[in-house]
């Protein structure tokens, strides 16, 4: 078989190109609990991956919970911030105050070596 121009860039092309989506974190300081849920799922129903490269804190943690660890690489420049759930301070007069139910919900996401991670330092408290 003789490759010719066009096939080499096709092979060339198809060497570089990721078999597999890739989502980087860099600066994701967390939102809306039930929106991340969402997100995540799509993302382990693709089969993709996920680097933490920077800032994942709050609700962004639950990417932990939700894809497949051996998806997950947090490189050495990565920042996880857990807390205690908090209701919508839209709806709370401005006060935070947490939510033991919401804080219970996030835990049982989390796989075994992140709740005893988190056990082991304290626990979760309102504040990162």
């Amino acid at each position: 078989m003789r490759i010719t121009p066009l096939v080499a860039l096709l092979l060339s092309v198809l060497a570089v190109t990721p078999a597999r989506a890739v989502l980087h974190i860099t600066r994701d300081h967390g939102g809306y609990v039930e929106e991340y849920k969402a997100k995540y799922k799509q993302i382990r129903d693709r089969r993709e991956r996920v680097v933490i490269d920077g800032i994942c804190n709050s609700a962004c943690t639950l990417v932990f919970g939700i894809v497949p660890l051996n998806k997950i690489c947090v490189t050495p420049k990565a920042s996880i911030g857990f807390h205690q759930a908090y209701y919508d301070k839209a709806f709370t007069f401005g006060i935070k105050v947490t939510s033991l139910e919401g804080t219970s919900d996030l835990m049982s996401y989390y796989p075994d070596t992140v709740k005893d991670w988190i056990r082991r330092n304290g626990g979760l408290t309102t504040e990162m």
